[in-house]
């Protein structure tokens, strides 16, 4: 399948998302270790929870835990007695929870410092959302792909929702490749405007997320995803680029 038509099918997952996963409404505290999911990125219940680290504009340390994958799924049955997905690990507070409803709870408690939003209390309309925003997608980002294992975690510069990003997580997730999500979710109407037509027209446009600050300092401009990979110092914008670079670095 070409890569036009997945960036297709990744834009209908994004708009069955209902608008979530888009924007950052920030966070009262900020966690001093990073958070820690054991996550598949095709499966609907971390997906509401990848949706709520985005509004809270939480960076996490993505463990992926594709079917068949032997990396890190032995791991959370250790640590929480069964193999099931979401599990959070926060380092910060020693709790370890499954159920992406428990968690999402925990996160707005814990450090959004506000109640969870009442659209995400309504169980089942969340998870017939986050179920239908996977039936674009099929079987990508669930099933393991062989790879080499990197000695560090990769870092992403992603927001959930992001069409683009959603192929590289989903890649991530087959070859079972640690990451650090960087949230770079949009929390001013500039950063709503396509990035060419952002670069074209809005001479004065400044980020403010944090993330996107940083992102602006370390490439120069603003645009997801954006990898970073520690093991080669390589650095890459534009899914087609990254999806290559993985495929070729890590695969088998």
């Amino acid at each position: 399948m070409s890569h036009n038509t997945e960036v297709l099918r990744s834009l209908a997952a994004s708009a069955l998302q209902q608008g979530r996963g888009i924007a950052s409404k920030g966070h009262r505290k900020t966690p001093q270790e990073p958070l820690e999911l054991y996550d598949m990125e095709g499966c609907p219940f971390c997906r509401l929870v990848r949706e709520a680290l985005t509004d809270l504009d939480l960076d996490v340390l993505i463990f992926p835990c594709p079917k068949g994958g032997e990396r890190y799924r032995p791991l959370v049955e250790r640590l929480g007695g069964r193999q099931q997905f979401p599990y959070l690990m926060d380092p910060n507070t020693g709790a370890a929870l499954y159920e992406s409803a428990d968690i999402i709870d925990y996160l707005y408690r814990e450090y959004g410092g506000r109640p969870a939003p009442r659209r995400w209390l309504v169980r089942s309309l969340r998870t017939a959302a986050a179920v239908s925003a996977s039936l674009p997608r099929a079987s990508r980002g669930l099933h393991v792909l062989d790879s080499q294992a990197p000695e560090q975690a990769l870092e992403l510069y992603s927001f959930e929702a992001s069409p683009f990003a959603r192929l590289v997580r989903e890649r991530l997730t087959e070859l079972q490749l640690p990451y650090l999500l960087r949230q770079c979710g949009r929390d001013q109407w500039q950063d709503w405007v396509l990035p060419p037509v952002r670069r074209r027209l809005l001479d004065d446009y400044a980020p403010r997320q944090r993330n996107r600050v940083a992102l602006m300092e370390r490439a120069g401009r603003i645009a997801v995803p954006y990898l970073v990979d520690p093991n080669t110092g390589a650095e890459l914008f534009e899914s087609a680029d990254i999806l290559n670079y993985l495929d070729q670095t890590y695969g088998r």
